[in-house]
């Protein structure tokens, strides 16, 4: 199989139909503002324990194509002594990678950010790739408040996602784009709209310029939507039609497809808004769901960190996969949470 054929073909099963990625990649700081949540200390074997559970759900895989993981857990082994990728690859599920390093604070711009973490890149996929990896994830982060995002922010972004981009498909795996228009702010609908138009057509012309192979790469990023601090919050159609409007102005369709980042939304309206898209498809693109905190939030609180609570935890996640699933399709209802 050629190198192009072999990206398309991963990216594809990505975005299967009815099947959207476990965003399980969550930093150090971020999986112990989980764990505090419930009272947890962060340990490596707390977090383990965590991911073991999530990971172990039977029928997982049937609406959960992959998983993105962080630099600690593609290293880990399940109580058993099984390799964690090995337990996701034999559940039917593609263990990925996230490989940045993080925000950090864009020298000479207030209020903006860049994201680090490709001094080393090219060697580090290296040894993803031996480690089980098969497509890897970047996300950059785009404020909206007064006078930003500037242009000179989302081209510095929009250049770093395109080298990582082209390294990783050189490595052979399938790089998911994620540049965050964050939700934090009183703006409206409108302008975050302009914000996220703005970011993805300079992203797409950095990624052509950088060669990177359109088919073998997916695009994760925000919806468009009232900041969550806006006296107006849009409606749930309203979302679903003017961030349909921004990927049809911006988004190549030779892109397979496009898988939201939940941004902070609760997992009810992440699950319902992508249902809305859905209904109004087809589209060039597989719509999908990218979610971390809209799957695992209600599993955790039911989990709790103890083994008595493994199987509760593991019916809700499982239960959030399947909504999200159905949302692929159009085919999400109330009814669905109410018989659960």
């Amino acid at each position: 199989m050629s190198h192009h054929s072999h990206l398309e073909e991963v990216a594809r099963a990505l975005v299967a139909p009815g099947k959207g990625i476990l965003a399980a990649d969550e930093s150090s700081g971020t999986i112990k503002k989980r764990f505090d949540s419930i009272s947890l200390e962060s340990t490596e074997d707390n977090r383990r324990a965590y991911r073991e559970m999530l990971f172990t759900t039977k029928g997982l895989g049937d609406h959960i194509s992959g998983v993105i993981l962080y630099d600690e857990t593609i290293r880990q082994a399940a109580s058993t002594g099984e390799p964690l990728t090995k337990i996701l690859t034999d559940g039917g599920m593609i263990p990925g990678i996230k490989v940045d390093t993080g925000a950090k604070v864009l020298a000479g711009f207030e209020g903006e950010q860049v994201t680090e973490g490709l001094d080393g890149l090219r060697e580090r996929l290296a040894e993803y790739v031996e480690l089980g990896a098969k497509f890897t994830k970047w996300r950059a982060v785009i404020n909206i408040g007064d006078g930003i995002p500037t242009q000179f922010c989302i081209d510095a972004n929009a250049h770093a996602l395109a080298r990582f981009a082209a390294l990783t498909q050189e490595a052979g795996m399938v790089p998911i784009v994620e540049p965050e228009i964050l939700m934090d702010g009183d703006h409206t609908i409108e302008r975050c709209y302009q914000a996220t138009s703005d970011t993805l057509r300079t992203l797409f012309d950095q990624l052509y310029h950088h060669r990177v192979i359109f088919e073998g790469a997916l695009l994760k990023t925000n919806m468009v939507l009232s900041g969550k601090d806006c006296p107006t919050q849009a409606t749930d159609g309203e979302i679903a039609r003017e961030t349909l409007r921004c990927f049809y102005n911006t988004v190549p369709s030779a892109i397979p497809g496009i898988v939201f980042l939940s941004g902070g939304q609760d997992d009810i309206p992440a699950t319902a808004r992508l249902n809305e898209m859905n209904k109004l498809g087809p589209h060039p693109w597989e719509l999908s769901f990218s979610y971390g905190r809209a799957l695992q939030a209600p599993a955790i609180k039911a989990w709790k960190g103890e083994e008595s609570n493994v199987d509760a935890g593991q019916r809700e996640l499982l239960h959030r996969a399947r909504c999200n699933g159905a949302a692929r399709s159009g085919s999400y209802t109330q009814e669905m949470e109410q018989a659960a």
